[in-house]
C-alpha cells in the first residue's frame, strides 16, 4: 500500500470516528476540525494529505513550521498552518506570516509579543490560551486559576483574536483516564463565557491527540491534533 492509500484509509477512519464522537456529544460532525500534525513525515506525505482534502496542518516547532510553510507554498498547495507547540517569544516574528492560528499562548508576555509583531494591516492573529489542566510540572500552560485574568488582558490586544483554549492531556494507557482533563477545559471555557471576561464568547477547544481524540471530541473538542494515527 503506497503512502496516499495509507493516508486515505487512516483519514477516512479518523473522520468517521470523529463524526461518531461528535454525534455522541449531540454535535454535528462539522463542529470538529482535524489538524494534521506533520512533524514526523516527509514533504511527499504532506502533499498526499493535502491532495486528499486535508487543509489544516500543525507543527509543534517554529523552526520546522517556517521552512515547511515556504516549501508548501512553493508547491502551490493551499494549507492553513497551526502552531501547536511551545512558542518562544524570539521566534514570533518569523512565525507569524505563516500561521492561521497559534494554539499555545501560555503567558501574557507571549501574547504581548504577538501584538508587537503582528502586521497592523492584516486581520488579527487567531490565538488560543494553553492551559495546564492536569497540573503536570513538565508541561507548559497557564494554571486554570490564572486563565480568567490573562484572558481579560489578551482580549484587550487588538492584533490578537482570542478564540478559545487548548490543553495537552497526560499520556495514559486508557483514554478514559484523561476524560476529566478534557471535561475540565470545557467547563473552564464555559465559566469564562459566563463571566463575560471577553468581548465575544470563546468557542474553540483544542484538545485530543492520536491516542485520545475520540474522548476529547465527546467532551467538546472543536480542534483535534492528530499525527501518528494518520501516517502509521
Amino acid at each position: 500500500m503506497d503512502i496516499q492509500e495509507t493516508i486515505q484509509r487512516n483519514l477516512n477512519r479518523i473522520r468517521a470516528e470523529m463524526a461518531d464522537a461528535a454525534a455522541a456529544g449531540r454535535r454535528p460532525a462539522e463542529a470538529v476540525r482535524l489538524v494534521a500534525v506533520t512533524k514526523a513525515v516527509a514533504m511527499d506525505a504532506i502533499a498526499a494529505l493535502v491532495a486528499l482534502g486535508q487543509r489544516d496542518l500543525g507543527e509543534s516547532r517554529a523552526e520546522q513550521l517556517v521552512p515547511r510553510a515556504a516549501e508548501v507554498t512553493a508547491r502551490g498547495l493551499d494549507v492553513a498552518w497551526h502552531m501547536i507547540g511551545h512558542l518562544q517569544r524570539r521566534k514570533v516574528r518569523d512565525l507569524l506570516p505563516h500561521v492561521a492560528m497559534v494554539h499555545s499562548v501560555d503567558s501574557l508576555r507571549l501574547a504581548e509579543e504577538i501584538q508587537k509583531r503582528a502586521a497592523a494591516d492584516l486581520a488579527p492573529v487567531p490565538v488560543l490560551l494553553e492551559v495546564n489542566v492536569a497540573g503536570e510540572e513538565q508541561k507548559y500552560g497557564l494554571r486554570p486559576q490564572e486563565v480568567e485574568q490573562v484572558a481579560r488582558n489578551v482580549a484587550r490586544l487588538d492584533r490578537l483574536d482570542l478564540r478559545g483554549l487548548m490543553t495537552m492531556a497526560p499520556l495514559a494507557d486508557d483514554a478514559e483516564g484523561v476524560r476529566p482533563v478534557f471535561r475540565g477545559l470545557r467547563e473552564l471555557r464555559d465559566r469564562l463565557n459566563d463571566s463575560g471576561c471577553t468581548p465575544r464568547p470563546l468557542v474553540e477547544l483544542s484538545m485530543g491527540m492520536s491516542q485520545d481524540y475520540r474522548v476529547a471530541v465527546e467532551e467538546g473538542a472543536t480542534l483535534v491534533r492528530i499525527g501518528t494515527a494518520l501516517f502509521e
